[in-house]
């Protein structure tokens, strides 16, 4: 059995389970695969860590097709109503491949180095990142963002904290500095390369590694509390509850049958997570990796080294705690007190915060399906996420926040 990311909901391995589980779908050229968790639909490649990194096939730029995307004959897909944005051009249109590498040339030459025409898209849907080839060296990963979600402000900050991280000897992968410069930019396409690291996945089901990593995210808090993030915001009931929330009610993506009932469990599941915040009182908000769940770990003998910090923002600890936790309440009330064991080696821990994991998680949920709405202009997005544009999808959605209305009123998951 395998637990999905930020999910408490266990997902048999290699089983397509139904609207409660997850689908097992297969890694092209990998030999593995990954997981589609239908309660929160977070992506988990598994089983081996070197088979993370997966071929993807190049989407052609082409307006994405409206269809029932391999769900079960009595799954009713439905057509999204016209956006604002209707007509532009995807996002990532314009980067080919010979401009990747074209850009990557560009830069690398400030440094006497070339690429060496071998270019492996990675998995990653919020940007494009890739494996580069490199003349007479290691490969290099070129992440590129997304235009128009983060400044060019909100990156560096980005940037700044890993490096940060990365002298004070944490296993975090800071952007590569050519000639003064980290952020690269190219026909509005900006970019960033990165050194590869491998590793697997951790296991979470023993003591040690649960306190190692309980560890170095302490480590990483210790940092993180030195200063404030000032252009990339935080992670609170506003940003990932009401704005979506409002976001998901005005685009038309809720069916309209279920409209009613969307907007009213949506709206007890925030006043419930208010209501959490208001009992944890004024627990500090820090520097926070922001998504720092299983697949954002990558394990090796020497221990964990931390990836992706693109969700980084201000938050609670709690935040980079909860998604390590398994589903049942038992279980993750003993996983939860070895994180904590080795938490507060390096950085001290307010319990006052356990009453905000149920609410960190449904603010997940919500923003989560706000976040496939937003990127559906996306190519990418319809085909690796079919099961979006269906009825049956915003019928979970409904009931899942029924559940987590239920647990918010429950007593905090405290450690043992």
């Amino acid at each position: 059995m395998r637990v999905c990311c930020g999910c408490w909901r266990w997902a048999a391995s290699r089983a397509s389970t139904g609207a409660g589980g997850a689908a097992w779908r297969a890694g092209a050229g990998t030999g593995g695969g990954y997981f589609v968790c239908w309660r929160v639909g977070l992506l988990r490649t598994l089983p081996r860590a070197e088979l993370r990194l997966v071929r993807v096939q190049r989407c052609s730029g082409r307006a994405p097709l409206r269809h029932n995307g391999g769900m079960e004959p009595n799954d009713r897909s439905f057509n999204n109503p016209p956006r604002a944005d209707a007509g532009a051009p995807a996002p990532y249109a314009g980067l080919t491949p010979e401009r990747v590498l074209d850009a990557l040339d560009a830069v690398l030459a400030r440094g006497g180095r070339r690429t060496d025409g071998r270019l492996l898209a990675l998995n990653s849907y919020e940007n494009r990142v890739y494996q580069v080839g490199i003349e007479d060296a290691a490969p290099l990963v070129a992440k590129f963002y997304r235009p128009g979600r983060w400044s060019d402000e909100a990156i560096l900050e980005e940037h700044a904290f890993v490096a940060q991280l990365a002298e004070h000897e944490i296993p975090a992968v800071p952007a590569i500095t050519l000639n003064g410069h980290a952020l690269h930019e190219i026909d509005g396409f900006r970019f960033a390369l990165f050194e590869r690291r491998g590793g697997r996945a951790p296991e979470l089901d023993d003591s040690a590694t649960l306190q190692w990593l309980g560890r170095f995210i302490g480590r990483i808090h210790a940092i993180g509390r030195q200063r404030d993030y000032v252009a990339r915001g935080a992670l609170d009931i506003d940003t990932f509850g009401h704005e979506p929330r409002a976001y998901l009610l005005s685009s038309g993506f809720v069916p309209v049958e279920l409209r009613q009932a969307y907007e009213t469990i949506s709206q007890l599941a925030l006043d419930a997570v208010q209501a959490s915040f208001e009992r944890a009182g004024d627990v500090r908000a820090l520097r926070v990796h922001g998504d720092c769940h299983q697949g954002n770990v990558l394990w090796t003998d020497a221990g964990p080294h931390f990836v992706d910090f693109d969700d980084s923002r201000m938050a609670p600890a709690i935040q980079d705690l909860w998604l390590l936790l398994p589903g049942e309440r038992a279980q993750a009330s003993r996983a939860l007190g070895h994180v904590l064991a080795g938490y507060e080696d390096f950085c001290e821990f307010d319990s006052r915060e356990l009453h905000l994991i149920e609410a960190f998680r449904t603010l997940r949920l919500i923003h989560y399906a706000a976040w496939l709405a937003r990127r559906w202009d996306d190519p990418a997005f319809p085909a690796a996420f079919p099961w979006f544009n269906t009825h049956r999808y915003w019928e979970d959605r409904i009931l899942e926040l029924r559940e987590q209305v239920g647990a918010l009123q429950e007593p905090p998951l405290w450690p043992v």
